[in-house]
Parts: C-alpha cells; sequence; structure tokens
C-alpha cells in the first residue's frame, strides 16, 4: 500500500486542482482528524507560509506528477526497509502505529 508513495519534494497536481503542490510529508494526520493521509503539501511555489497553508490528501488524489522529488541513497534505503515493508497502520492513542510490518 505504501510502496508507490512519492518522494519528498514531488510536485503534483491534484484531482480538480488548479495549483501544484509540493509534498513535504509521508504517511500524515492532522490535528483534530484520527484519518492518516498518504501526504501532506504545501502550495508551490509558495511553500509552507503558515498553518493553514498544508494539505492533508491520499495517493489516488493525484491527477498528475510534474516532478519526482529528491531520491538519493538515504530515500531508497528508507524505501527499501520501512515504507515498501508497511502494509497496515492506524491512529491510536493520537499516535500513528503500524500494525502489519513484513519482515524482509
Amino acid at each position: 500500500m505504501y510502496k508507490e508513495l512519492l518522494p519528498i519534494g514531488s510536485v503534483v497536481l491534484l484531482n480538480g486542482g488548479e495549483k501544484r503542490v509540493m509534498i513535504c510529508g509521508r504517511i500524515q494526520t492532522r490535528t483534530g482528524d484520527e484519518a492518516i493521509y498518504d501526504y501532506s503539501a504545501c502550495y508551490y511555489p509558495e511553500g509552507i507560509v503558515g498553518s493553514d497553508s498544508m494539505f492533508f490528501f491520499n495517493h489516488e488524489s493525484i491527477e498528475k506528477v510534474f516532478f519526482l522529488g529528491f531520491q538519493d541513497e538515504e530515500e531508497l534505503t528508507f524505501h527499501k526497509h520501512v515504507l515498501d515493508r508497511i502494509s497496515e497502520i492506524a491512529y491510536e492513542d493520537n499516535k500513528i502505529v503500524v500494525k502489519n510490518f513484513t519482515e524482509e
């Protein structure tokens, strides 16, 4: 489920959107909401200009990828050892908890 997540810094257009956003977080929650979102993002090119300038959405809401974010050895290792192995997460006691993590 989390294998397809884009790297930090990716610039995308959301379904029905008119302005591009830049991904700045993965597997995110927002205050007052128990939902877990695939991404948090901010407007591109403005960036985070205030607490109300963050957006939360899931991978299927992406209409188009304009730029694939930074990928180095550290990102590839994180994907291999963490994102590729998470199959289920939950929100419990105000934090994200991994429910199913496959061994290598």
